[in-house]
């Protein structure tokens, strides 16, 4: 699966969770020079990345401000901590640091430029590095979940993330709470449902 993907789990986990419908228009990165960099799907994320949601007549991308759009849009249930601006801070804290922090420097276009040859070492520096920093950051805050003990933003970013630090042959039992919170997680069925070896652009030999 490639890396950029992490993005289309994050809001397909958010839509499963609030048990909305949708179709699925998989976006190849590699095949046709990648399909992302094509005018027509230019026209919906001029940015050239994934994923884009049409959606209640507007289209949008970017993962964390879609999931952000569903949850003032579709309230039910919460993606953020009602009525507590400092805990919303703090979902919003702890998505940006993986999402915009640990999971960018995975992307195809870079581990493109780094070459067959530094991809491993890099990707596996650059999520053991950001995963001791989480931890710290998630011994404070956590409870059952990434921020207390409901189910946020937070947490459908962090599921993504540890597939990809499995790998990338990070050394899980470094980080017991992130692992504790991804294996909960992991048991629910909106995430069984989005789980990275069910998208639709999972190659056949990595599906479960």
């Amino acid at each position: 699966m490639n890396m950029e993907s992490f993005l289309n789990v994050i809001f397909s986990t958010a839509l499963a969770l609030k048990g909305i419908d949708y179709e699925t228009h998989p976006v190849h990165l590699l095949k046709d020079g990648g399909q992302q960099l094509a005018d027509d799907y230019k026209k919906l994320n001029p940015m050239g990345q994934v994923p884009a949601l049409a959606i209640d007549g507007h289209t949008l991308a970017d993962s964390l401000s879609i999931i952000e759009y569903l949850d003032e849009t579709r309230p039910d249930p919460p993606l953020f901590p009602r009525n507590d601006p400092y805990k919303k801070a703090l979902v919003r804290q702890v998505s940006h640091a993986i999402a915009s922090g640990i999971q960018p420097i995975q992307n195809l276009s870079v581990l493109k430029y780094l070459g067959d040859e530094k991809k491993a070492e890099w990707g596996h520096h650059w999520i053991n590095k950001g995963f001791h920093n989480l931890e710290k950051i998630l011994q404070s805050i956590s409870g059952k979940y990434c921020v207390g003990d409901e189910i946020s933003m937070a947490d459908l970013c962090l599921v993504p993330q540890v597939y990809n630090a499995n790998r990338f042959k990070v050394d899980m039992s470094q980080f017991p709470i992130i692992s504790r919170i991804h294996d909960t997680l992991s048991e629910l069925e909106a995430f069984k449902a989005a789980h990275p070896s069910r998208q639709l652009d999972c190659p056949d030999e990595m599906r479960q």
